[in-house]
């Protein structure tokens, strides 16, 4: 668990791995972040996550295990990869999603993950000045997908 503090130095939240009983207030925080899609199933996702890797699944909580932020990370032997990355609105600005990357990308690293690596929605660019800041590179490709599984 890390220990990291808001920017103001209080420490009014920590990151830790996600726990089953915190299933309903992840949901509700990817559907306040816009995180959530009709094709996929918020709680397929969490239990898909929790039978691989399950330490690459982190929520930051306030002193009271409020949820108010989450990541995913996986790595599948070539590189790592981060999903559902998400700070509750009320209490962005503190440094939490930063606290967030941070830890995914330490866990990923013990894996022995050598490169990380995220995808971001068209029309959500607005958060790519946050990666950018972090160290984050750039750059063009295509995604292309297939379901293999429906969550309908």
């Amino acid at each position: 668990m890390s220990n990291e503090s808001p920017t103001d130095g209080a420490a009014d939240w920590a990151v830790r791995r996600f726990e089953r009983v915190d299933t309903d207030a992840v949901v509700a925080l990817w559907e306040e972040a816009g995180l959530t899609r009709p094709w996929n199933d918020p709680r397929v996702d969490i239990e898909r996550k929790l039978a691989v890797q399950p330490e690459g699944f982190l929520v930051a909580v306030t002193k009271d295990d409020e949820v108010i932020g989450s990541v995913m990370a996986g790595y599948d032997g070539h590189r790592g990869w981060l999903y559902y990355l998400a700070t509750a609105a009320s209490h962005r600005g503190l440094g939490i999603a930063r606290a967030l990357v941070a830890e995914a990308e330490r866990v990923l690293e013990a894996m022995g993950c050598p490169k990380v690596q995220l995808m971001v929605r068209e029309g959500n660019e607005h958060v790519l000045g946050f990666y950018d800041a972090l160290g984050y590179e750039r750059f063009t490709v295509a995604n292309t997908g297939k379901r293999l599984v429906s969550d309908a």
